[in-house]
């Protein structure tokens, strides 16, 4: 593993972007990683069907967490449309490192959870 990937992976573990709970938000979702017990919760709030904040909560080990601080940091200001359509690669780019199947799974928690917040989200018009 790259030295540097580790690094930027570690410190978002240790020091999560964009790490709490949102009150009010017009997405609250949390969703889990049965085979390894991970968990994120993510809330965020819309202006015009823009992200206006996002943050996320969970526990659970250094890359689903990293995944997680490292895409909501990517996520602000994105449309609607636009989170829907982010796709496993994007997310896996973020982190910048080959992952074996089972982490591949702890990495995509995040993108798992936000698709499952957006399936209601049509009624958002602020």
């Amino acid at each position: 593993m790259d030295p540097l990937y580790r690094e930027i992976i570690l410190d978002n573990w240790q020091n999560p972007q964009n790490c709490g709970v949102l009150k009010d938000a017009d997405i609250d979702v949390t969703e889990t990683n049965p085979l390894c017990g991970d968990a994120i919760r993510l809330t965020i709030t819309f202006k015009n069907r823009k992200v206006r904040n996002v943050l996320f909560s969970g526990e659970g080990c250094a890359i689903s967490q990293a995944s997680a601080s490292l895409f909501t940091e990517k996520m602000k200001e994105m449309s609607i449309q636009t989170l829907r359509n982010v796709t496993d690669s994007e997310i896996l780019q973020l982190l910048g490192i080959d992952l074996t199947p089972a982490r591949i799974k702890c990495a995509l928690l995040i993108l798992k959870t936000l698709q499952k917040g957006l399936v209601n989200t049509d009624s958002i018009s602020k």
